[in-house]
């Protein structure tokens, strides 16, 4: 939801650290390692390390932002977007899934109603993109993305939040899980609506 309004503030942060990393790293391996780090939270989650896995994802998010600004200055290309975009979604659904682990008999209900979601939210978004690349059509608040990003309820900053959250109060996870689930699934309708009516003709 207010994705859009951050990405200048994020961009110009980013900015600097991606200059020196980029004559070291390439985009695509920044992109590996923030996955790897945010795979790495699922043992974390699982074990009971909430503050380990809570920088395990400050250090996955950093990461996502600096490839784009390490793209940026060595040239984008189709295969980071589409790495960069997938990798995320393998992470939205292996956070919780770390919860499912630590706790099944109270979590993991839970947590398959928040990957559930996901799907949902995910599926709605590539399929959009799909046909708005087809059509030539580009997203006026994110120019500089690889792909059409279509926004909503639920964007990835309220995603690391509610991620944030969670990993600082562990017990609220069914609570906060269902909450986010119930948004997600908003969001999806919506973005439904609007595919329904972008693609009409």
């Amino acid at each position: 939801m207010i994705d859009a309004k951050i990405l200048p503030l994020q961009r110009w942060l980013l900015q600097a650290p991606a200059r020196g990393l980029a004559r070291w790293v390439t985009a695509d391996q920044v992109s590996g390692l923030g996955f790897a780090l945010g795979a790495l939270t699922v043992p974390a989650l699982a074990f009971g390390q909430f503050g380990l896995a809570l920088v395990l994802l400050g250090l996955n998010r950093v990461a996502d932002g600096l490839d784009g600004a390490i793209a940026r200055i060595s040239g984008p290309t189709d295969r980071g977007a589409f790495l960069d975009i997938a990798l995320d979604f393998v992470f939205y659904a292996l956070f919780p899934l770390g919860f499912a682990v630590a706790d099944p008999g109270g979590n993991a209900l839970a947590a398959a109603v928040l990957i559930a979601s996901f799907v949902g939210t995910g599926s709605s978004f590539l399929a959009f993109a799909s046909i708005a690349a087809r059509r030539g059509l580009t997203a006026a608040d994110y120019p500089g993305k690889g792909i059409y990003y279509l926004g909503g309820l639920t964007e990835g900053f309220e995603t690391i939040a509610v991620f944030a959250a969670m990993a600082l109060f562990p017990a609220w996870f069914p609570v906060l899980a269902y909450g986010y689930a119930a948004a997600c699934c908003l969001s999806t309708v919506l973005r439904w609506r609007m595919g329904w009516q972008a693609f009409a003709l």
